[in-house]
């Protein structure tokens, strides 16, 4: 029987996945001093990434905007997204992303049909405030950073341009949440495949993707994330839901 080689996403996976499940961003930006006094932190909607670009809904108050659209040169700018797990525990954040480049303007006859394919891939509401005190502006990457519970480290533009975001992340929130609040047994379960010295704490869901499970175990003052993969990447849902139970039915093939 062949066996999963791959144990989690790749980085650039991280990203876009994490970037799609976000409920925004913190926007800080620097310009030439002619241009603006100090750099300012301002909030982000939404995040897109789409090839080498971070397509940005922002308040049309947003300095940022403002500069952009006046002509501006050269305004860098950094967006930090929080990764944070849905389920309700001690140390929700899953992981940081720092993503830093040059804004660019979106033409405004351009930003209707833009938000429109946007939402093909990233479905999300706040796309209707487009119009109504909201308006998008392009990052052209130059860079990106990830920190997770296991360190950080730069992320190859090219690499996140290609890479797709995991295909459950959109069901990721209902299941991780449904897991922890209603199906203990199963985590109980699976709590058997987890190292001997976690053993004694308290398991949350704290990530679902098509590589496997992770869990938060909370332990007197301190976390550790452990990371339960499946025998073999799935596609579908039914897989999902058929490598999750396999897992918990199977305690006896243990950990590494």
């Amino acid at each position: 029987m062949p066996v999963n080689t791959i144990l989690a996403p790749c980085d650039a996976e991280l990203i876009q996945t994490a970037c799609r499940r976000a409920h925004g961003g913190t926007l800080s930006v620097s310009a030439p001093e002619s241009a603006v006094s100090g750099a300012g932190c301002d909030s982000v909607s939404m995040v897109h990434l789409f090839e080498g670009d971070a397509f940005l809904l922002v308040d049309d108050a947003t300095p940022a905007l403002g500069l952009v659209r006046s002509g501006v040169e050269e305004v860098t700018a950094m967006v930090e997204v929080i990764d944070c797990a849905p389920v309700q525990m001690r140390e929700r954040v899953r992981s940081l992303i720092w993503l830093s480049g040059t804004l660019n303007p979106v033409p405004a006859e351009l930003e209707r049909d833009l938000a429109i394919e946007i939402a093909g891939d990233h479905p999300d509401e706040r796309l209707l405030d487009l119009g109504h005190g909201h308006s998008l502006v392009r990052m052209a990457l130059d860079s990106a950073v990830l920190a997770t519970s296991t360190g950080a480290g730069g992320v190859d533009v090219e690499a996140i341009a290609a890479a797709q975001p995991d295909p459950f992340w959109e069901f990721e929130t209902d299941w991780l949440v449904h897991l922890d609040a209603d199906h203990q047994d199963l985590i109980h379960q699976l709590s058997h495949r987890l190292p001997d010295h976690v053993r004694g704490g308290r398991a949350r869901p704290l990530r679902l993707d098509r590589f496997g499970i992770t869990f938060r175990i909370e332990m007197g003052c301190r976390d550790e994330d452990v990371r339960i993969p499946f025998a073999r990447p799935v596609t579908r849902i039914p897989e999902l839901s058929a490598a999750i139970h396999s897992l918990a039915l199977h305690p006896c093939l243990g950990h590494d």
